[in-house]
């Protein structure tokens, strides 16, 4: 198994209303929930293979409660990486490097498709977009709560970024078009967070 390690900011939107249920172990808002998952890596290392400032991105679709599984997925990572930095990039974002993610291969019914994509990131405080060329994009705003500060959720059972409290938004606009898998909504669940992955 390789020796790697990426640290940076991931951002996920869903068309789960409010905050999304399925990070609480319930049943998505809707029949199913689709999301769009981002990562930036700002350090990481992959058997020596530098990877920091490159993205990645995930397409998922639950057809019922997450934890059901049989989840329809398409993994895209930065056409700006090197050949070595891509397969990288590949096996730390699919789980099969090992790590956190690898623990939701099991949930995984149908894989989609792995390419090499454009991909946008940037974000502050209050604000975050990721967008997936010819696949679709997210643009989000932090959820002002008490005293106008973040809301955040922490230990939730359900999580992408384990020991990292989630900070809430709601998507300005949310849109996804690629493998069959059609969304154009706003005013959904959005969150973000520091990721730390090792193995």
């Amino acid at each position: 198994m390789a020796n790697w390690s990426a640290k940076g900011t991931y951002i996920e939107a869903c068309d789960c209303e409010a905050v999304c249920p399925c990070i609480f172990l319930s049943p998505p808002t809707g029949e199913s929930c689709t999301v769009l998952v981002g990562w930036h890596v700002d350090e990481g290392q992959f058997d020596g293979t530098d990877i920091a400032g490159l993205n990645a991105a995930l397409l998922a679709h639950s057809p019922g409660p997450m934890m059901e599984g049989n989840w329809k997925v398409a993994l895209y990572t930065d056409e700006r990486a090197s050949e070595a930095q891509s397969q990288a990039l590949a096996g730390i974002f699919s789980g099969q490097a090992g790590g956190h993610l690898s623990a939701l291969g099991p949930l995984i019914g149908e894989v989609l498709g792995v390419r090499a994509a454009k991909i946008g990131f940037s974000g502050s405080d209050k604000q975050f977009s990721v967008s997936v060329d010819g696949v679709g994009s997210v643009e989000m705003t932090v959820l002002a709560g008490q005293g106008g500060g973040p809301v955040k959720v922490s230990g939730h059972p359900l999580a992408i970024a384990p020991g990292e409290p989630a900070t809430i938004a709601r998507s300005d606009k949310l849109t996804v078009n690629d493998h069959g898998l059609s969304l154009d909504v706003s005013g959904r669940s959005a969150q973000f967070s520091p990721f730390a992955y090792a193995a």
